[in-house]
């Protein structure tokens, strides 16, 4: 299992990726968007970022994160936004990889933590993410604007 940035010519797997991942989510996603993040993933002045991981046939997985500030730390944190791993290739350790990616790069710029969210009932993934990190105290609010 690789882990690396995504290149250009890696757009269309990152697509059924992304889309399966929106799908699994029951997130209505049109390609405009996703042609969207796929052009702030290859801007270097926006904040999100990307990591993939690359099997024997193609991209497997996909994490999407970005760095952010914790004022009352007074630091600079990790948000692991998205994270997907094709059905076909859970179980081969390519979404702990992506989570220890993102996790070392945080480390060598000087983030204090990694943070993410998950579905309460996505019982396969919360049992990786119990292995890793430990859950957070804070109650998660949306507010559409």
């Amino acid at each position: 299992m690789l882990i690396r940035r995504p290149h250009r010519r890696d757009r269309a797997d990152w697509e059924r990726l992304y889309a399966a991942y929106a799908a699994f989510y029951h997130v209505q996603q049109s390609a405009e968007m996703r042609a969207r993040v796929w052009g702030w993933l290859h801007d270097p002045a926006h904040e999100v970022e990307c990591f993939v991981a690359e099997g024997d046939s193609g991209l497997v997985g996909l994490a999407h994160f970005r760095p952010y500030a914790l004022p009352l730390d007074a630091s600079t944190g990790g948000y692991l936004d998205d994270l997907f791993v094709d059905p076909a290739a859970r179980g081969s350790g390519a979404a702990r990889a992506l989570i220890e990616a993102i996790a070392a790069e945080g480390r060598a710029r000087g983030w204090t933590a990694l943070s993410w969210i998950t579905a309460e009932d996505n019982a396969r993934a919360r049992g990786l993410y119990d292995k890793l990190a430990k859950a957070a105290q804070w109650k998660t609010y949306e507010m559409p604007l």
